[in-house]
């Protein structure tokens, strides 16, 4: 017996950040929006714990205990007495270290999947306090849709979206370090006063009423300066996606991936093609959201 978790990316259409806690995290005003770039994970019982990966990218995914998929396991088993005796196979499609909750996926996907698979009937609070304690973004990956992500992010309420976005994303050649980012915001802003992070009341309109351009004139990102710091190169990419016919552009969450916004699938693909052809990335996927979280799809 085994059963598939399937999973959604996110892109961060809002992520208004304050300055550092003293336990080192960051208040959030962190608006998700899941798109439709999906991992899988497939847990079947096993003599140990095991983790494998396949897909792209899968070569940089980590096959111990310190996957978020992993922790997802155990946590579950600590809490209701169990051996997390599974193998857990993640099928990747969702860009790695990226900026789009990959490995938050993983581990919500996982913590659903385990306790289908042990039926220990876990309740959803239950699961998104496990999946808080996992990280910051694994609560919203078990939700998807829409919703604003407050304290770490990890405080969902869920969002009205008035109709479907379309987005094109452009995967960078290398990974960004979510941590050294947010340790290159603390760095630009060191002396300055950072305000308070506050959703944005015209974004939450434009999500609600399903308008492009309106969501187009309100995304933000402020993680955007301290990505463009650490990777310059990001800034030819958001120009020729801007030159392409994107009515926005922005790095997603922590990068460093960057999403365009796009009218309409039509011309979401026209963007993507002009950026494979810019040279500007490695390689470019469409999407659209929002779409479902976390969802048993076997048995």
């Amino acid at each position: 017996m085994s059963v598939t978790v399937r999973v959604p990316a996110k892109v961060n259409v809002q992520l208004a950040v304050g300055a550092a806690r003293p336990d080192g995290f960051h208040d959030l005003a962190n608006v998700f929006l899941a798109v439709g770039l999906h991992d899988e994970v497939t847990v079947t019982p096993a003599d140990e714990l095991r983790v494998t990966c396949a897909g792209p990218d899968a070569a940089q995914v980590p096959l111990d205990r310190t996957n978020l998929a992993a922790r997802a396991a155990i946590a579950l088993a600590e809490r209701h007495g169990l051996d997390p005796a599974v193998h857990l196979h993640i099928a990747k499609d969702i860009p790695v270290a990226g900026g789009m909750a990959g490995g938050s996926a993983d581990g919500a996907g996982a913590l659903l999947a385990c306790d289908a698979l042990w039926g220990t009937g876990a309740s959803r609070a239950e699961l998104l306090d496990i999946c808080a304690e996992l990280g910051s973004d694994v609560p919203f990956s078990l939700v998807g849709g829409a919703a604003l992500g407050t304290g770490r992010g990890e405080k969902l309420r869920t969002l009205e979206v008035g109709g479907s976005f379309d987005w094109v994303f452009a995967v960078a050649e290398r990974g960004l370090s979510t941590p050294a980012v947010f340790r290159e915001f603390d760095r630009l802003t060191e002396g300055l006063d950072v305000p308070a992070p506050v959703a944005s009341e015209h974004l939450l309109d434009a999500l609600a009423g399903g308008d492009p351009d309106a969501l187009a004139a309100a995304v933000s990102n402020d993680l955007q300066p301290a990505a463009l710091s650490l990777f310059p190169e990001l800034t030819d990419t958001l120009a020729a996606g801007s030159a392409a016919g994107a009515l926005a552009g922005l790095v997603s969450g922590s990068g460093p991936t960057t999403a365009f916004l796009a009218r309409d699938a039509e011309s979401a693909a026209k963007i993507a093609d002009a950026l494979l052809a810019s040279g500007t990335c490695r390689t470019v996927r469409t999407a659209s959201g929002p779409v479902p979280g976390a969802t048993v799809i076997r048995p």
